[in-house]
């Protein structure tokens, strides 16, 4: 009697998927599978255990070809077989799967029926929790010695460097760049929240820095968590005005200059005490635009016109600065060209 063809299920499950969470076509197929299998320390065999499903853990197995060759033949005989892949989903077994099945079927053994499923998939965010946990494996025991090193006060100016370098990223257009400087400026964050962590007294972890910016989300946009049946969309000037006039009432502020960090930029520092000065109706006229003045009011000045047209005093100053670059490297070309 010739033997029925069986089938060899490949289970990929997310990492970033709290044990247990599989879709429900998933649980029935493990219920229904005669052969259950996985390494032993898989990180779902607790919950699939506790939820009655009997998972036959292998034994260490070196070579991917004789993990293969092992899973055809339990799924020989007409048995359902479900693998448990490791968090990559097992592409290599899935190949060496691949190039077993001709030569079986040339020895004249049952076929089997071969399917990759997907037992769970990453929320937004998910990547987030992956990159805690690579933070903390750096600064934990073991880790790299560099990394344990450092505390808030080392790691500002690789802060402040990493955010210009975001800048730079934005204004090149280059989006693969800008997903690349927000990932290293993520990574900062996370490091310095990493560093809270570890703190004696009060600590404090990435979940206060992210429940920290929820929470003033929410607060400051009432109009979209907390919207009053009948009122009309707010404009987006009305909504910058409303989020300054909370952000006053929470920090409890008694002047438009105070909560603005003196070390920005000095053309970013004139902006933003022309724009909070200008939001509270303070009436501080700005000095005249005079070519004689003193250079720092003249400046000021030159910020409060940009301002009054629209324009971004300290990109508009960069963008001038690289189209005098360019000027400069051509004046410089133009000797050796000749």
């Amino acid at each position: 009697m010739s033997r029925s063809a069986g089938k060899l299920v490949l289970l990929a499950v997310s990492p970033r998927v709290a044990p247990g969470l599989l879709s429900w076509d998933v649980w029935e197929l493990l219920q229904r599978a005669d052969v259950v299998m996985a390494v032993p320390d898989h990180t779902q065999l607790p919950a699939l255990r506790a939820a009655g499903v009997e998972v036959a853990a292998t034994g260490v197995v070196d070579a991917v070809e004789e993990l293969a060759g092992q899973l055809l033949a339990t799924a020989a005989g007409g048995r359902t077989v479900v693998w448990l892949c490791a968090a990559d989903g097992a592409p290599a077994l899935a190949e060496a799967v691949a190039r077993q099945l001709p030569a079986a079927a040339g020895r004249g053994e049952p076929g089997c029926e071969v399917e990759q499923v997907s037992g769970s998939s990453d929320l937004p965010g998910a990547r987030f929790v992956e990159l805690v946990a690579v933070m903390d494996r750096l600064r934990s025991p073991g880790g790299c010695p560099w990394d344990r090193e450092q505390d808030h006060r080392s790691l500002a100016p690789f802060l402040v460097e990493e955010a210009y370098e975001a800048l730079e990223a934005i204004e090149s257009g280059d989006p693969q760049h800008l997903v690349e400087e927000l990932g290293d400026l993520l990574g900062q964050v996370v490091f310095h929240a990493r560093i809270g962590e570890e703190r004696a007294v009060a600590p404090w972890s990435v979940d206060d820095v992210a429940i920290s910016i929820i929470d003033k989300l929410v607060r400051r946009h009432p109009h979209v968590f907390a919207p009053t049946p009948g009122d009309a969309t707010p404009s987006a000037a009305q909504v910058e005005a409303n989020w300054e006039r909370i952000k006053v009432a929470e920090k409890g502020r008694s002047s438009a200059a105070d909560g603005i960090p003196l070390t920005l930029p000095s053309l970013s520092l004139a902006a933003k005490l022309l724009s909070r000065a200008e939001h509270a109706g303070v009436p501080v006229a700005v000095p005249p635009l005079d070519p004689d003045g003193a250079i720092g009011e003249l400046l000021l000045a030159a910020v409060a016109l940009a301002r009054s047209r629209g324009v971004d005093a300290e990109q508009a100053l960069r963008e001038a600065a690289r189209r005098y670059a360019a000027e400069v490297r051509a004046a410089e070309a133009r000797p050796r060209a000749r």
